[in-house]
Protein backbone atom coordinates (compact mmCIF):
# COMPACT_ATOMS: atom_id res chain seq x y z
CA UNK A 1 0.00 0.00 0.00
CA UNK A 2 1.57 3.49 -0.98
CA UNK A 3 2.34 5.94 1.74
CA UNK A 4 -0.40 9.16 2.33
CA UNK A 5 2.12 11.78 3.86
CA UNK A 6 4.17 13.75 1.86
CA UNK A 7 7.16 12.38 0.31
CA UNK A 8 10.30 14.14 1.39
CA UNK A 9 13.03 13.83 -0.92
CA UNK A 10 16.73 15.38 -0.19
CA UNK A 11 19.04 16.64 -3.06
CA UNK A 12 22.41 16.89 -1.61
CA UNK A 13 25.48 18.40 -3.74
CA UNK A 14 28.94 20.17 -3.18
CA UNK A 15 27.10 23.07 -4.66
CA UNK A 16 23.79 24.57 -5.07
CA UNK A 17 24.54 25.51 -8.35
CA UNK A 18 24.60 21.86 -9.88
CA UNK A 19 21.56 21.17 -8.17
CA UNK A 20 19.69 24.03 -9.91
CA UNK A 21 21.26 23.90 -12.78
CA UNK A 22 21.52 19.45 -13.41
CA UNK A 23 18.67 18.51 -11.53
CA UNK A 24 15.94 21.35 -12.95
CA UNK A 25 13.48 19.19 -14.68
CA UNK A 26 13.51 16.51 -11.80
CA UNK A 27 12.94 19.42 -9.14
CA UNK A 28 10.05 20.39 -11.19
CA UNK A 29 8.61 17.42 -11.62
CA UNK A 30 8.80 16.39 -8.05
CA UNK A 31 7.27 19.74 -7.09
CA UNK A 32 4.49 19.48 -8.99
CA UNK A 33 3.60 16.15 -7.77
CA UNK A 34 3.32 17.49 -4.37
CA UNK A 35 6.78 16.52 -3.10
CA UNK A 36 9.10 18.57 -0.56
CA UNK A 37 12.27 18.42 -1.58
CA UNK A 38 14.69 19.81 0.33
CA UNK A 39 18.32 21.18 -1.19
CA UNK A 40 21.19 20.88 1.50
CA UNK A 41 24.43 21.93 -0.38
CA UNK A 42 26.60 25.18 0.15
CA UNK A 43 25.13 28.48 -0.04
CA UNK A 44 25.73 29.90 -3.71
CA UNK A 45 23.64 32.26 -5.74
CA UNK A 46 20.91 29.88 -7.10
CA UNK A 47 19.36 29.21 -3.69
CA UNK A 48 16.60 32.08 -4.14
CA UNK A 49 16.04 30.24 -7.55
CA UNK A 50 15.47 26.94 -5.82
CA UNK A 51 13.51 28.64 -3.30
CA UNK A 52 11.84 30.27 -5.54
CA UNK A 53 10.88 26.71 -7.50
CA UNK A 54 9.75 25.24 -4.16
CA UNK A 55 12.48 24.29 -2.88
CA UNK A 56 13.59 24.00 0.99
CA UNK A 57 17.50 24.96 1.32
CA UNK A 58 19.19 23.54 3.90
CA UNK A 59 23.04 25.01 4.46
CA UNK A 60 25.79 22.94 4.32
CA UNK A 61 30.08 23.66 4.66
CA UNK A 62 31.75 21.49 2.42
CA UNK A 63 35.58 22.25 1.74
CA UNK A 64 35.63 21.05 -2.29
CA UNK A 65 39.30 22.04 -2.14
CA UNK A 66 40.29 20.55 0.93
CA UNK A 67 41.41 17.10 2.41
CA UNK A 68 41.41 17.93 5.73
CA UNK A 69 39.80 15.16 8.00
CA UNK A 70 38.53 17.32 10.78
CA UNK A 71 36.57 19.43 7.85
CA UNK A 72 35.19 16.48 6.43
CA UNK A 73 34.33 14.70 9.66
CA UNK A 74 32.64 17.96 10.39
CA UNK A 75 30.56 17.05 7.22
CA UNK A 76 29.55 14.23 8.20
CA UNK A 77 28.81 15.10 11.51
CA UNK A 78 26.40 18.14 9.77
CA UNK A 79 24.71 15.40 7.72
CA UNK A 80 24.15 13.08 10.14
CA UNK A 81 22.19 15.90 12.27
CA UNK A 82 20.56 16.90 9.33
CA UNK A 83 18.72 13.67 8.42
CA UNK A 84 18.47 12.75 11.81
CA UNK A 85 16.15 16.05 12.02
CA UNK A 86 14.53 15.92 8.70
CA UNK A 87 13.74 12.30 8.16
CA UNK A 88 13.51 12.04 4.38
CA UNK A 89 11.77 9.58 2.68
CA UNK A 90 14.87 9.45 0.49
CA UNK A 91 18.58 10.76 -0.12
CA UNK A 92 20.25 11.40 -3.62
CA UNK A 93 24.31 12.27 -3.04
CA UNK A 94 25.86 13.75 -6.09
CA UNK A 95 29.33 14.57 -6.36
CA UNK A 96 32.38 12.96 -4.64
CA UNK A 97 32.68 14.03 -1.01
CA UNK A 98 28.32 13.98 -0.66
CA UNK A 99 28.68 10.61 -2.02
CA UNK A 100 31.03 9.70 0.38
CA UNK A 101 30.02 11.09 3.68
CA UNK A 102 26.39 11.68 2.48
CA UNK A 103 25.95 7.95 2.30
CA UNK A 104 28.03 6.84 5.41
CA UNK A 105 25.46 9.92 7.09
CA UNK A 106 22.49 8.66 5.78
CA UNK A 107 23.45 5.06 7.05
CA UNK A 108 24.22 6.08 10.34
CA UNK A 109 21.01 8.51 10.37
CA UNK A 110 18.90 5.15 9.30
CA UNK A 111 17.98 6.88 6.14
CA UNK A 112 17.52 5.26 2.77
CA UNK A 113 20.42 6.48 0.09
CA UNK A 114 21.68 6.97 -3.36
CA UNK A 115 24.63 7.88 -4.66
CA UNK A 116 24.94 9.57 -7.95
CA UNK A 117 28.45 9.34 -9.64
CA UNK A 118 28.12 12.34 -11.78
CA UNK A 119 31.72 11.97 -13.04
CA UNK A 120 34.94 10.63 -11.50
CA UNK A 121 36.89 13.93 -11.92
CA UNK A 122 39.97 14.96 -10.92
CA UNK A 123 40.49 11.98 -8.72
CA UNK A 124 40.33 9.69 -11.06
CA UNK A 125 42.84 11.62 -13.63
CA UNK A 126 45.80 12.25 -11.60
CA UNK A 127 47.83 9.40 -9.96
CA UNK A 128 48.38 11.04 -6.01
CA UNK A 129 47.96 9.61 -2.90
CA UNK A 130 44.77 12.00 -2.55
CA UNK A 131 43.45 9.20 -5.52
CA UNK A 132 44.32 6.62 -3.34
CA UNK A 133 42.42 7.61 -0.07
CA UNK A 134 39.81 8.91 -2.25
CA UNK A 135 39.48 5.38 -3.94
CA UNK A 136 39.83 3.80 -0.39
CA UNK A 137 36.92 5.83 1.03
CA UNK A 138 34.84 5.21 -2.36
CA UNK A 139 35.04 1.54 -1.45
CA UNK A 140 33.59 1.69 1.94
CA UNK A 141 31.19 4.61 1.59
CA UNK A 142 29.58 2.68 -1.06
CA UNK A 143 28.24 -0.20 0.67
CA UNK A 144 25.58 2.16 2.53
CA UNK A 145 23.61 3.37 -0.38
CA UNK A 146 20.56 1.15 -1.75
CA UNK A 147 21.73 1.98 -5.14
CA UNK A 148 24.63 3.45 -6.71
CA UNK A 149 24.08 5.52 -10.23
CA UNK A 150 26.86 5.99 -12.81
CA UNK A 151 26.34 8.60 -15.62
CA UNK A 152 28.15 6.37 -18.18
CA UNK A 153 29.83 3.03 -18.77
CA UNK A 154 33.62 3.82 -18.63
CA UNK A 155 32.70 5.23 -14.69
CA UNK A 156 31.04 1.71 -13.74
CA UNK A 157 33.42 -0.57 -15.56
CA UNK A 158 35.87 1.76 -14.14
CA UNK A 159 34.77 1.16 -10.40
CA UNK A 160 33.94 -2.32 -11.32
CA UNK A 161 37.50 -3.35 -12.34
CA UNK A 162 39.31 -1.23 -9.17
CA UNK A 163 36.20 -3.18 -7.25
CA UNK A 164 35.41 -0.21 -5.21
CA UNK A 165 31.93 -1.79 -5.25
CA UNK A 166 30.75 -3.94 -1.87
CA UNK A 167 27.52 -4.51 -3.52
CA UNK A 168 27.80 -4.60 -7.25
CA UNK A 169 24.22 -5.49 -7.66
CA UNK A 170 23.25 -2.34 -6.41
CA UNK A 171 25.32 -0.39 -8.94
CA UNK A 172 22.71 1.33 -12.25
CA UNK A 173 23.34 2.85 -15.40
CA UNK A 174 21.23 5.88 -16.15
CA UNK A 175 23.50 7.33 -19.14
CA UNK A 176 23.19 10.58 -18.21
CA UNK A 177 20.83 13.30 -16.69
CA UNK A 178 19.17 14.15 -19.55
CA UNK A 179 18.17 17.61 -21.14
CA UNK A 180 14.90 19.50 -21.51
CA UNK A 181 14.20 18.82 -25.43
CA UNK A 182 11.91 21.79 -25.43
CA UNK A 183 13.97 24.32 -23.26
CA UNK A 184 16.80 23.40 -25.70
CA UNK A 185 15.27 23.04 -29.36
CA UNK A 186 16.87 23.76 -32.41
CA UNK A 187 17.89 27.04 -33.59
CA UNK A 188 20.12 27.92 -37.01
CA UNK A 189 23.39 28.26 -36.83
CA UNK A 190 24.14 32.48 -36.97
CA UNK A 191 25.69 32.07 -40.69
CA UNK A 192 28.39 34.64 -40.44
CA UNK A 193 31.64 34.49 -41.87
CA UNK A 194 33.45 34.56 -39.05
CA UNK A 195 33.18 31.16 -37.11
CA UNK A 196 32.69 31.46 -33.59
CA UNK A 197 33.62 28.38 -30.77
CA UNK A 198 32.75 28.28 -27.45
CA UNK A 199 33.44 26.28 -24.36
CA UNK A 200 30.86 26.47 -21.82
CA UNK A 201 31.49 25.20 -18.30
CA UNK A 202 33.45 25.94 -14.75
CA UNK A 203 36.75 27.43 -15.66
CA UNK A 204 39.16 24.81 -14.50
CA UNK A 205 41.91 22.76 -15.93
CA UNK A 206 40.53 20.03 -15.98
CA UNK A 207 38.12 20.83 -18.51
CA UNK A 208 41.29 21.72 -21.52
CA UNK A 209 40.75 25.56 -20.48
CA UNK A 210 44.83 25.78 -21.56
CA UNK A 211 44.50 23.43 -24.65
CA UNK A 212 41.42 25.23 -26.02
CA UNK A 213 43.59 28.64 -25.57
CA UNK A 214 46.53 26.71 -27.32
CA UNK A 215 44.12 25.49 -30.31
CA UNK A 216 42.89 28.88 -31.24
CA UNK A 217 46.54 30.17 -31.04
CA UNK A 218 47.07 27.33 -33.69
CA UNK A 219 43.59 27.65 -36.03
CA UNK A 220 44.12 31.35 -35.90
CA UNK A 221 46.94 30.68 -37.92
CA UNK A 222 45.14 29.64 -40.56
CA UNK A 223 41.77 31.08 -39.90
CA UNK A 224 42.76 34.61 -38.62
CA UNK A 225 39.31 35.56 -38.26
CA UNK A 226 37.70 32.63 -36.47
CA UNK A 227 36.10 33.47 -32.91
CA UNK A 228 36.87 31.63 -29.48
CA UNK A 229 34.85 32.58 -26.24
CA UNK A 230 34.99 30.99 -22.75
CA UNK A 231 31.55 31.03 -20.31
CA UNK A 232 31.49 30.14 -17.33
CA UNK A 233 32.35 30.76 -13.73
CA UNK A 234 36.06 31.80 -12.56
CA UNK A 235 37.39 30.85 -9.24
CA UNK A 236 35.21 28.10 -8.14
CA UNK A 237 35.74 25.82 -5.29
CA UNK A 238 37.97 23.09 -6.96
CA UNK A 239 41.29 21.69 -7.07
CA UNK A 240 41.64 22.46 -10.44
CA UNK A 241 40.13 26.13 -10.82
CA UNK A 242 41.20 28.67 -13.18
CA UNK A 243 42.03 32.06 -11.68
CA UNK A 244 41.33 35.85 -13.13
CA UNK A 245 45.05 36.79 -14.33
CA UNK A 246 45.04 33.70 -16.88
CA UNK A 247 41.96 34.80 -18.53
CA UNK A 248 42.76 38.38 -18.41
CA UNK A 249 45.87 37.73 -20.56
CA UNK A 250 44.67 35.52 -23.02
CA UNK A 251 41.53 38.17 -23.69
CA UNK A 252 44.18 40.81 -23.10
CA UNK A 253 46.48 38.74 -26.24
CA UNK A 254 42.87 38.64 -28.01
CA UNK A 255 43.12 34.64 -28.17
CA UNK A 256 39.76 34.57 -26.60
CA UNK A 257 36.51 36.73 -24.81
CA UNK A 258 35.04 35.57 -21.66
CA UNK A 259 31.50 36.23 -21.45
CA UNK A 260 31.20 35.85 -17.65
CA UNK A 261 28.92 33.65 -16.48
CA UNK A 262 24.84 33.44 -16.94
CA UNK A 263 21.87 31.37 -15.94
CA UNK A 264 20.75 30.75 -19.54
CA UNK A 265 23.04 29.48 -21.72
CA UNK A 266 20.66 29.16 -24.98
CA UNK A 267 21.74 32.72 -26.65
CA UNK A 268 25.07 31.73 -26.03
CA UNK A 269 24.84 28.64 -28.24
CA UNK A 270 22.52 29.98 -30.16
CA UNK A 271 25.36 32.74 -31.21
CA UNK A 272 28.03 29.87 -31.70
CA UNK A 273 28.87 27.60 -34.46
CA UNK A 274 30.18 24.92 -32.62
CA UNK A 275 30.71 23.77 -28.76
CA UNK A 276 33.55 22.99 -27.78
CA UNK A 277 34.71 20.50 -24.39
CA UNK A 278 38.36 19.46 -24.59
CA UNK A 279 37.74 18.33 -21.36
CA UNK A 280 39.90 15.01 -19.09
CA UNK A 281 36.97 13.56 -17.87
CA UNK A 282 33.08 13.54 -17.56
CA UNK A 283 30.09 12.05 -16.26
CA UNK A 284 27.70 12.85 -19.32
CA UNK A 285 28.11 16.71 -19.95
CA UNK A 286 25.20 18.71 -20.06
CA UNK A 287 26.57 21.32 -22.16
CA UNK A 288 27.41 18.90 -24.40
CA UNK A 289 23.55 18.00 -24.44
CA UNK A 290 22.28 20.97 -24.67
CA UNK A 291 24.48 22.16 -27.47
CA UNK A 292 23.29 18.98 -29.53
CA UNK A 293 19.45 19.81 -28.65
CA UNK A 294 20.04 23.40 -30.13
CA UNK A 295 21.77 22.05 -33.77
CA UNK A 296 25.50 22.62 -33.01
CA UNK A 297 27.71 20.50 -33.82
CA UNK A 298 30.42 19.85 -31.00
CA UNK A 299 34.48 19.00 -30.66
CA UNK A 300 35.07 17.49 -27.71
CA UNK A 301 37.87 15.12 -26.44
CA UNK A 302 38.19 11.38 -26.68
CA UNK A 303 37.16 10.17 -23.28
CA UNK A 304 34.42 8.74 -20.93
CA UNK A 305 31.30 11.41 -21.01
CA UNK A 306 32.11 12.94 -24.15
CA UNK A 307 32.29 9.96 -26.37
CA UNK A 308 28.76 9.10 -25.18
CA UNK A 309 27.45 12.24 -26.88
CA UNK A 310 29.59 12.55 -29.75
CA UNK A 311 29.28 10.48 -32.34
CA UNK A 312 32.75 11.20 -33.93
CA UNK A 313 32.06 12.21 -37.72
CA UNK A 314 28.25 11.92 -37.58
CA UNK A 315 27.34 14.52 -34.53
CA UNK A 316 31.03 16.11 -34.38
CA UNK A 317 34.80 15.64 -33.58
CA UNK A 318 36.48 13.76 -31.26
CA UNK A 319 40.23 14.98 -30.37
CA UNK A 320 43.09 13.02 -28.66
CA UNK A 321 42.75 14.76 -24.73
CA UNK A 322 45.56 16.67 -23.28
CA UNK A 323 46.19 17.48 -26.77
CA UNK A 324 46.01 20.75 -28.51
CA UNK A 325 47.35 20.18 -31.20
CA UNK A 326 44.94 17.48 -32.06
CA UNK A 327 42.00 19.52 -30.81
CA UNK A 328 43.15 22.25 -33.23
CA UNK A 329 43.32 20.30 -36.35
CA UNK A 330 39.46 19.04 -35.57
CA UNK A 331 38.64 22.81 -34.96
CA UNK A 332 40.26 23.73 -38.33
CA UNK A 333 38.00 20.63 -40.05
CA UNK A 334 34.86 22.08 -38.48
CA UNK A 335 35.44 25.07 -40.12
CA UNK A 336 36.26 23.58 -43.33
CA UNK A 337 32.82 22.02 -43.24
CA UNK A 338 31.08 25.32 -43.81
CA UNK A 339 28.15 26.48 -42.80
CA UNK A 340 26.11 23.37 -44.45
CA UNK A 341 28.02 21.05 -43.34
CA UNK A 342 27.88 22.15 -39.95
CA UNK A 343 23.91 22.65 -39.85
CA UNK A 344 23.86 18.94 -40.99
CA UNK A 345 26.39 17.76 -38.37
CA UNK A 346 24.16 19.60 -35.98
CA UNK A 347 21.06 18.48 -36.95
CA UNK A 348 22.30 14.83 -36.65
CA UNK A 349 23.81 15.78 -33.32
CA UNK A 350 19.47 16.61 -32.07
CA UNK A 351 18.48 13.77 -33.68
CA UNK A 352 20.65 11.86 -31.24
CA UNK A 353 20.15 13.85 -28.39
CA UNK A 354 16.37 13.34 -28.56
CA UNK A 355 16.56 9.13 -29.34
CA UNK A 356 19.29 9.00 -25.73
CA UNK A 357 19.56 11.56 -23.47
CA UNK A 358 15.39 13.07 -23.11
CA UNK A 359 15.20 14.66 -19.41
CA UNK A 360 11.52 13.08 -19.71
CA UNK A 361 13.20 9.74 -19.67
CA UNK A 362 15.35 10.52 -16.74
CA UNK A 363 12.97 11.65 -14.20
CA UNK A 364 11.25 8.47 -15.20
CA UNK A 365 13.54 6.88 -13.95
CA UNK A 366 13.74 8.84 -10.58
CA UNK A 367 9.69 8.10 -10.16
CA UNK A 368 10.29 4.14 -10.55
CA UNK A 369 13.21 4.21 -8.21
CA UNK A 370 11.37 6.46 -5.70
CA UNK A 371 8.83 4.15 -5.86
CA UNK A 372 10.04 0.91 -5.30
CA UNK A 373 12.79 2.40 -2.19
CA UNK A 374 9.57 4.50 -0.56
CA UNK A 375 5.80 3.30 -1.94
CA UNK A 376 5.00 6.59 -2.94
CA UNK A 377 3.51 7.01 -6.64
CA UNK A 378 4.56 10.05 -8.59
Amino acid sequence: MAATSPLRIALVCNTAWAIHTYRHGLIRALVARGAEVIVIAPHDRTVPLLEQMGCRYVALAIASKGTSPREDLGTLAALVRHYRALRPDLVFHYTIKPNIYGSVAAWLARVPSIAVTTGLGYVFIQKSRAASVAKRLYRFAFRFPREVWFLNRDDLATFTDERLLAHPDRARLLHGEGVDLEQFSPVPLPGDDAPVFILIGRLLWDKGVREYVEAARLVRERFANARFQLLGPLGVDNPSAIGRADVDAWVGEGIVEYLGEAHDVRPHIAAADCVVLPSYREGVPRTLMEASAMGRPIVATDVPGCRDVVADGETGYLCRVRDSASLAEQLNRMIALGPQGRATMGARGRHKVAAEFDEQQVVERYRETIHSLTGFTL
